[in-house]
């Protein structure tokens, strides 16, 4: 056997160091010069998706794997992203769809994603320090902006690369994907508008969030336009547990002049409305609607009747994917920034061939 890295290699995982795969193999399978295979694994946009494609098909058959530690040895970099997320985020919201679409979207580049997470009782700041000080990753992909937000200010000082999901109103340009909830917030209240419902109210994200200042912002417009009353709860707020915001719903039903159209920030808090309603009596639909958006299709299973707005978490995860991949190679080229509106609202009575 030959020590030329070129030499054959077995088709599949290696036994040993000696028979680890190298570009150099990739290049003598596919017929690729040595720089076209390198740059076809970093999904470099220069280099055609048929290239891309062969090239990383060769990988995969030959069990190709970069070390990892000669990468950061000879350029400095971990070809790792770290997506930093809240444990607060429930079982029902975009989470896991966000993750699948931003590892998808990472295949066959060479980068991977890993998940770190930060709890309710931690300085939010304590994971971007240490990923930023410790270099364990090539660029942050973060959610849950706020207006002002040291995170995005810490690692723009420091020219660390990043992406956000959800803008900020700190003057600092940078790569971002954003739900417009404005628009969602408007649309909800045409949609209960139109189906006669005249004391509103909104269950809003945290307000610490930029998504709820802009959602809130977009209620509160268009049920001015429309002529209809209108609150927002204080007590709880859409990222609450079900039981909290059920148990405050509750209260507010046996109220005097209970609402009859809501919008809810999630769909764990669509559940908890509509719970309650039904625990009152109201029949939704008719009595009493609610408007909720969903990354994952599944409150028209639980509810037929309820009103819903698509949000399209799998384009923004492959969005953001790329976003911090041409931040990290400091490409100018291309989309940063996106702000994704909804404009219609689905019903039961699509089925049937009606819309909102």
């Amino acid at each position: 056997m030959t020590d030329s890295p070129t030499a054959d290699v077995p088709r599949g995982a290696p036994d040993s160091e000696a028979e680890r795969p190298t570009l150099k193999t990739i290049a003598a399978d596919t017929g690729f010069a040595v720089a076209t295979v390198s740059r076809a694994l970093k999904d470099a946009p220069d280099i055609g998706e048929d290239t891309k494609k062969r090239v990383r098909e060769a990988a995969a058959r030959l069990g190709y794997r970069p070390n990892r530690a000669g990468v950061r040895l000879r350029t400095g970099k971990t070809n790792v992203i770290a997506l930093v997320l809240s444990t607060e985020a429930d079982v029902m919201n975009h989470t896991s769809r966000l993750i699948y679409s931003i590892a998808n979207a990472l295949r066959g580049t060479a980068y991977h994603l890993i998940v770190t997470p930060f709890f309710p009782d931690q300085d939010p700041m304590d994971p971007i320090r240490y990923i930023v000080d410790t270099e364990s990753a090539d660029a942050v992909i973060l959610n849950q902006t706020r207006p002002d937000d040291p995170r995005i200010r810490y690692m723009a000082e420091r020219r660390f690369p990043f992406a956000t999901h959800g803008r900020t109103e700190m003057g600092i340009d940078h790569p971002f994907f954003d739900f417009d909830n404005e628009a969602f917030g408007r649309i909800a209240v045409q949609a209960l508008a139109r189906r006669g419902k005249k004391r509103l109210l909104l269950l809003p994200p945290p307000r610490e969030h930029s998504y709820a200042r802009h959602m809130t912002t977009g209620f509160a417009d268009a049920a001015g336009e429309v002529g209809a009353s209108f609150e927002v709860m204080k007590v709880v707020t859409s990222d609450s547990g079900a039981m909290a915001i059920e148990a405050a719903v509750l209260e507010r039903l046996g109220q005097a002049n209970p609402p009859d159209g809501f919008v809810a920030g999630s769909t764990t808090a669509a559940m908890a409305i509509i719970n309650a309603a039904e625990h009152k009596g109201l029949h939704l639909g008719t009595q009493v609607d609610v408007v909720v958006k969903e990354a994952i299709r599944f409150m028209r299973r639980f509810r037929r009747e309820v009103l819903v707005v698509h949000e399209d978490v799998g384009h923004a995860g492959e969005f953001l994917a790329h976003a911090a991949v041409a931040a990290i190679e400091r490409r100018t080229t291309g989309e940063r920034q996106y702000l994704d509106a909804p404009v219609r609202v689905e019903q039961a009575e699509d089925d049937l061939g009606g819309s909102l």
